[in-house]
């Protein structure tokens, strides 16, 4: 159990600073504005829900994909590093503010034209928690851990379907609370947060093009 607790812990360290919930709840509260709390309530659900099943599909099928498209690991995970680091980047040194963000302004647009608006699966789901840099990341761990010799395969099996939820489980809540969340943190100490982990996701982004670039030098050497 403590081997399962572990690997859980650690792929949670991993994943969450990437999926970002906070950088959703600031997105979620510029979209859902106009909505009831009710509406708003079931758009944080939906979220939820969606970022579990993106996540789970990319962990179990991302490689068969890949493998469809003659992808490598080593180059997945360069252009992975490559994202991840572009969205460390666009975190520590913002160029917009949040109303200005264009997936903002479209669905801001939306909100005024229509009574309620799925909001759930774009933006917030995809690609402001499970995007781009988030999905390279779960399909380089998948080939990853497969090789792991650290965990038992039984807590290898058990712990992304558990690790995925727990994340799911955190944006749900920090979505379902996003208003109180704004009051006492504040748009300064949501812009500070948001700096550290784009720094976090600097370091990751240029770990995993060392990696890459490691594997293509082996493999070729």
């Amino acid at each position: 159990m403590s081997d399962l607790l572990e690997a859980i812990g650690l792929g949670v360290a991993v994943v969450l600073p990437l999926a970002n919930p906070l950088s959703s709840v600031v997105l979620f509260l510029a979209l859902s504005g106009g909505m009831s709390d009710k509406e708003r309530n079931h758009q944080a659900m939906m979220a939820s829900v969606y970022v579990f099943l993106i996540m789970f599909i990319a962990f179990y099928a991302g490689e068969l994909v890949m493998g469809t498209f003659g992808i490598s690991i080593p180059g997945l995970r360069i252009a992975g590093g490559l994202i991840v680091s572009y969205i460390g980047f666009r975190m520590l040194f913002p160029d917009h503010k949040i109303e200005e963000i264009p997936e903002v302004e479209d669905k801001s647009e939306e909100l005024r034209s229509q009574p309620v608006v799925n909001i759930a699966f774009v933006p917030i789901a995809m690609p402001s928690t499970a995007g781009p840099g988030t999905i390279a990341l779960i399909i380089s761990s998948a080939s990853t851990v497969k090789n792991n010799t650290i965990f038992p395969v039984w807590v290898i099996t058990a712990a992304p379907p558990i690790i995925f939820l727990i994340i799911s489980l955190i944006l749900w809540a920090s979505l379902r609370s996003a208003g109180p969340i704004m009051n006492w943190i504040g748009k300064g100490g949501i812009e500070a947060i948001s700096r550290l982990m784009g720094f976090l996701l600097v370091c990751m982004g240029v770990q995993f093009v060392i990696n890459g670039g490691v594997e293509v030098v082996t493999k070729y050497h």
